[in-house]
Formats: C-alpha cells, structure tokens, sequence
C-alpha cells in the first residue's frame, strides 16, 4: 500500500522512493499513460526507447515526445512502465500505472490511499 496527502491545492501527492532519493509523485487521473519521469531520472531507470508519440494535452495542444520503457519500483514491486522524461522535477503518476490499483482519495481527510486489491 502507499499512502500520500493531498496538498492545500488539492494535487493527491505520494511519496516514492527512486534511485535511492524520496520522490513527490502527483497522481494525475487526466493522464491515461503510465508516467512522466524528470530527465534527472533518466540514468537511474534505464529506459528502453520505445516510440516517438503524438500526445493531446487537456488545453487542445499537441506534443511530440519520445516514449521509454523502464523498469520501476512501484507498491514494492518492479513493473514495466512506459514513460516520458520532462526538465521538470514533478512525477506524474497516470491512471494506466494504476490499473491493478484501487484508488482512494479523501479530500476533506487530505489522504490518498494506493493499494492493490487482494
């Protein structure tokens, strides 16, 4: 199970812990990929390239990005994941890395729960 809090902003917020660094990791439920990793992680995940990818953002726009795949420690477990890297520092956490996933997000509590049912 991860736990997390959703900030004063109201962004479902969980800890992860990669390459030996805790990670804020923002579950973004717009997003049906698997991840978004900041180029900083590049050299820890060892990503596979993919596929170049057309993606359509929620304002209308389109962008192009390369799509890798990676071994990542998730609920301790290494799944495959695909991702794309950004010169952010955020993680985005997608609603296809959740899939085997049950997803509770308490609002007026300011908790997020992450298990995978039994």
């Amino acid at each position: 199970m991860i736990q997390g809090s959703v900030s004063g902003d109201g962004i479902p917020i969980v800890h992860l812990v990669i390459a030996g660094r805790d990670w804020p990791a923002t579950i973004d439920t717009g997003f049906n990929g698997d991840l978004e990793l900041p180029e900083a992680l590049r050299s820890s995940v060892n990503p596979r390239f993919l596929v170049r990818a057309s993606f359509f953002l929620a304002a209308g726009q389109s962008v192009e990005e390369d799509v890798y795949l990676i071994d990542f420690p998730f609920d301790g477990l290494m799944v495959e994941a695909q991702t794309t890297f950004v010169p952010d520092v955020d993680i985005l956490i997608g609603t296809h890395l959740l899939r085997r996933h049950r997803l509770e997000i308490d609002f007026p509590a300011a908790t997020v729960h992450l298990e995978r049912p039994l």
